[in-house]
């Protein structure tokens, strides 16, 4: 039994309500402090290469870990590219950075080069940063560490309140971040979000340390930190919502593109697709497969406020996917790389799917004995490929090495292979 199964056993030790105990053992108490202001006030936005060189100077000879955020406009502009960043280290207090006024942070990055960066949901971040040249070499994720010690909800608010005991404004979590010039309401908003960011992590390190599982956290803050940039998703317009009501061939190249257009518009016009035309509605011009402008018109989302010429451009990416010959339509479903759906699994291998449900079942157990998501403890996608083709002899040695194969860390493969062995020899399977 690991440190952490044995903490999980032991009830006493257990966090309740999601807040981890203090040094005395007891849980943050009474209500909740408001968190209206940085320490030392809204930090200027920095907009012009001396003041980046100040910032940049002034983080570099902080100390500690460095807490990071930034904020994107999604729903509002094309892509997900950072229009305000924000930082916290001890001696170097608040930085609030303007990333389109300042395109290049590579400087900040270097600066910070083999320093901690605390992040939460780092994985969100991640990509926007390295688009302006920040990218950490170490990390601490507070969102993945909360997830691990088995906190309940695991948002930043939610986060400060039970583990430090102070409420986040969370009133501008959702506006235009692309907004020049930003209002002060929101700039508060945004230093205060990094304002707790390190307190947080030393509160979370401290409990992961006394669950038994602050390693198995530092490998995951190790493997995010060293993945590469995430590949470019292939056929992306097949998720456009409601493509399961698309069946027919010539109707799924309408979807492609009438997407593929929007795409385009909306890349020029620096704005989120679905304000050039929705989803639904590029479901809607697949099935109905109109005719002509009129007809277009008359289908939900190409109604009376949008104009002749954008109806012309709609009918006329509709024209082109119905002219296309039968060769160059796209084909139903996504080429499948990996096992069928679950579901039917018991028709094409009934075999696989009693392993499958033994499996399921082992890991469902394992993580509630751990106080932590299934999905945390091992990849679901992980589980279902090496239960679909599992190793020819299944021993801990060979589902131990398919597990790291798939990319479970060392904390993962030697908690799960037993589940897994155990799971791959049920009878009947």
């Amino acid at each position: 039994m690991t440190d952490a199964q044995e903490t999980a056993a032991d009830s006493s030790l257990r966090t309740t309500g999601g807040t981890p105990p203090d040094d005395a053992g007891s849980s943050v108490t009474g209500a909740p402090t408001p968190l209206l202001e940085p320490r030392e006030g809204i930090p200027p936005v920095v907009t012009d290469a001396a003041a980046l060189a100040e910032v940049v100077a002034a983080f570099a000879a902080g100390s500690g870990p460095v807490a990071v955020d930034a904020e994107r406009a999604s729903g509002y502009r094309y892509g997900q590219r950072a229009y305000l960043v924000q930082l916290r280290r001890e001696g170097a207090g608040s930085a609030l950075i303007d990333p389109v006024a300042c395109p290049d942070l590579s400087g900040l990055g270097e600066a910070l080069s083999g320093v901690e960066w605390v992040l939460h949901a780092a994985t969100q971040d991640l990509p926007c940063l390295r688009e302006i040249g920040m990218v950490p070499t170490r990390l601490f994720d507070t969102e993945l560490a909360g997830r691990l010690a088995g906190f309940p909800r695991v948002g930043l608010g939610a986060m400060v309140e039970s583990v430090l005991g102070f409420v986040l404004e969370k009133g501008h979590s959702a506006v235009d971040w692309s907004t020049r010039p930003l209002p002060e309401p929101w700039l508060r908003y945004a230093a205060l979000d990094v304002e707790l960011l390190v307190d947080l992590r030393d509160a979370l390190e401290k409990e992961l340390d006394r669950q038994g599982k602050l390693e198995w956290a530092l490998q995951e803050f190790d493997a995010i930190a060293a993945a590469p940039p995430a590949e470019p998703r292939k056929d992306p317009w097949r998720r456009t919502s409601g493509m399961h009501k698309v069946r027919r061939r010539r109707q799924l190249g309408v979807v492609r593109e009438l997407w593929e257009t929007r795409d385009r518009i909306a890349q020029r016009r620096d704005v989120s697709p679905g304000k050039v035309l929705s989803d639904a509605a590029i479901v809607e011009a697949a099935l109905a497969l109109p005719a002509h402008v009129h007809a277009l018109a008359a289908l939900n989302g190409f109604g009376h406020r949008m104009g002749r010429r954008q109806l012309e451009q709609w009918q006329a990416a509709v024209d082109r996917a119905k002219a296309l010959p039968d060769n160059a339509l796209p084909q139903p479903g996504q080429a499948v790389t990996g096992p069928p759906p679950p579901r039917a699994w018991a028709d094409k291998d009934p075999v696989a799917a009693t392993r499958l449900s033994a499996a399921r079942a082992g890991v469902t157990a394992l993580a509630e004995q751990l106080t932590m998501p299934q999905e945390n403890l091992v990849s679901p996608d992980t589980v279902r490929r090496i239960c679909w083709e599992p190793p020819k002899v299944v021993d801990a040695g060979s589902v131990g090495a398919a597990l790291a194969g798939y990319g479970a860390r060392a904390w993962q493969v030697e908690l799960v292979t037993p589940v897994l062995v155990s799971a791959l020899s049920v009878k009947g399977a």
